[in-house]
C-alpha cells in the first residue's frame, strides 16, 4: 500500500482492528432507525432501508407491537484487507415498535419508495357509549 493510504487508514494496526471482522461475518442484527409519530387518524412509521427490496421485508403486527425485518444483501464480495472504510451495515435487521395507541390492523399501509418504508396505521375508532338493554330471561 502507498504511503499515501496508510496516513490516510492511520497506523497498520487501526486498519487491523477495523477489517479484522466484517460487518457481514458478525451474527448479530442490525437495529433499524425509525420515526414514528401522528396524525389525527393515523400513526405514521418511517425508516430508511436503502438497498433493501419489498420482498425482503417481513412486517408483523401482533398484540400492541409491530415488529419489522428485513435484510440487506451485498452485491459484490470485498476481501476485508481491501477495505479503506466499512461504515455501512449489512446483513439482517429488526426493530419492535410498540404501539402508543390502538390501530385498525386491517387497514395497515406499508409502502416503499426510494429507499423510505412508510407504514401508516390507522388510529382504532375510539368506540361511543352504547346502552345495552336488558331482556328478561324466560
Amino acid at each position: 500500500m502507498s504511503d499515501f493510504f496508510e496516513k490516510l487508514a492511520g497506523s497498520e494496526k487501526l486498519k487491523e482492528e477495523k477489517t479484522k471482522k466484517p460487518i457481514e461475518e458478525e451474527k448479530e442484527e442490525g437495529e433499524l432507525a425509525v420515526d414514528v409519530f401522528q396524525t389525527d387518524n393515523e400513526i405514521i412509521i418511517q425508516s430508511t432501508i436503502a438497498g433493501v427490496k419489498a420482498e425482503d421485508l417481513d412486517i408483523t403486527i401482533q398484540n400492541d407491537m409491530i415488529s419489522i425485518r428485513g435484510e440487506r444483501k451485498r452485491e459484490i464480495e470485498v476481501p476485508p484487507e481491501n477495505y479503506f472504510y466499512q461504515e455501512c451495515y449489512w446483513g439482517p435487521f429488526s426493530r419492535q415498535i410498540i404501539l402508543p395507541e390502538e390501530i385498525d390492523v386491517e387497514k395497515v399501509e406499508a409502502r416503499l419508495k426510494n429507499g423510505i418504508l412508510t407504514l401508516i396505521l390507522p388510529k382504532a375508532q375510539k368506540t361511543k357509549t352504547t346502552r345495552i338493554k336488558v331482556k328478561e330471561a324466560e
